[in-house]
C-alpha cells in the first residue's frame, strides 16, 4: 500500500477537532452547572506559564487547517492574535476547521510530498518539505494542543476520560 499524506492527516484531524468540539461543550455545560463564569474557564490553565484553555482549542485550528494553508503558501507563520473568548468563538473556530479541512481534495494534499516549504517566526526560518512539515511539526503540536485543553478540563473538575479525548473512532465497516 502506497504512503498516503491525506490519510495521515485529514481524517485524524477531523476525528480530533470532533473530540475537542465536544469537549468545549462539555466545559460550557460544566459551568452551567456548577455557576461558574465562562470567562474562568476559558482563561483555565495548568500551570500559570503555559497558555489558557482558549490558546489550547485555538491551537488544534491552528495545527490543523491553519498547517495546510502554510503548506499551500509555501511559508507557515504562527496565528498570534488573540484566541477566542467564549465557547461559542471556540466553537466556531473549530466548525469553521473542520468544515475546510472536510473539502479539501485528497489529490491535493498527497500533492504536497516533496515540496518545499518553511516555518517562520521572526527571524527564524526553519526549512522543511512539506510531509515533513505536517508530520513532525504540525501533527505533533496539533495533539500537544487537543491534550492540553483536555487536561486542563480535567484540573478544573470536568468529568471526562479518555473516550472523550478519543472521539469518534473510524472503524472497519461491514463488507
Amino acid at each position: 500500500m502506497a504512503f498516503s499524506l491525506y490519510d495521515a492527516i485529514i481524517p485524524g484531524n477531523l476525528q480530533i477537532i470532533g473530540s475537542v468540539d465536544a469537549l468545549v461543550d462539555k466545559a460550557r455545560a460544566f459551568c452551567a452547572e456548577s455557576g461558574r463564569p465562562e470567562q474562568d474557564f476559558v482563561q483555565a490553565r495548568l500551570i500559570d506559564d503555559m497558555l489558557p484553555f482558549s490558546y489550547q482549542v485555538k491551537c488544534v485550528s491552528e495545527h490543523s487547517l491553519g498547517a495546510i494553508e502554510g503548506v499551500r503558501a509555501g511559508n507557515y507563520t504562527p496565528d498570534t492574535s488573540a484566541p477566542p473568548d467564549s465557547f461559542a468563538a471556540l466553537k466556531g473556530k473549530l466548525a469553521a476547521a473542520a468544515e475546510a479541512l472536510g473539502a479539501i481534495d485528497r489529490a491535493e494534499i498527497d500533492s504536497f510530498m516533496g515540496r518545499d516549504m518553511q516555518f517562520s517566526f521572526g527571524e527564524m526560518v526553519i526549512p522543511f518539505t512539506a510531509e515533513n512539515f505536517l508530520l513532525s511539526f504540525a501533527q505533533p503540536n496539533f495533539y500537544f494542543h487537543a491534550a492540553t485543553a483536555y487536561d486542563i478540563m480535567r484540573a478544573e473538575g470536568v468529568q471526562i476520560g479518555k473516550r472523550d479525548f478519543l472521539g469518534q473512532l473510524r472503524m472497519k465497516t461491514a463488507g
